[in-house]
């Protein structure tokens, strides 16, 4: 697991929360609406999207290559986030809030190998099953609000 380092490890101590940013993997269905593609943690095996660390100030891409490692695809991502969510991240001794930047990734290709495909189960779904799966309410109303 990714420790945070720079601002976050700044952040750790001085109570506020942390950042991620992550990816909303989606794809246009052929009656319309989208799918979007939820995977598995590694170690609670919850279904999240892919997220990480920004080590930069171009965070979108550092949201694409989370994309790329953990699940596996690839495509055109935006620039501005959708929305953010926070949830509470559990460390070796702690738990600290971190607040995630959402971009939204229209999926173009699909890997069948990737650096953690052994440690994730990936799977495409309608907005709706996402929400029923995905813990973190925050997340679930960007979804909702992004398939609108």
């Amino acid at each position: 697991m990714a420790k945070p380092r720079g601002k976050n490890q700044k952040a750790l101590t001085s109570g506020t929360p942390l950042r991620q940013v992550a990816a909303l993997p989606f794809r246009r269905r052929k009656g319309g609406g989208i799918e979007v593609l939820v995977l598995t943690s590694r170690q609670t095996r919850r279904f999240i999207i892919p997220k990480g660390w920004a080590e930069g100030p171009k965070t979108w891409k550092w949201a694409e290559r989370e994309a790329l490692e953990e699940a596996g695809i690839l495509g055109k991502i935006k620039r501005k986030p959708i929305g953010q969510y926070r949830y509470w991240k559990r460390f070796k001794s702690h738990f600290g809030m971190v607040e995630v930047d959402v971009y939204p990734l229209k999926v173009e290709n699909e890997l069948e190998s990737w650096p953690e495909e052994t440690q994730r189960l990936r799977k495409w779904l309608s907005p709706e099953d996402a929400a029923l799966l995905i813990d973190e309410p925050q997340l679930v109303a960007l979804i909702r609000k992004f398939a609108r």
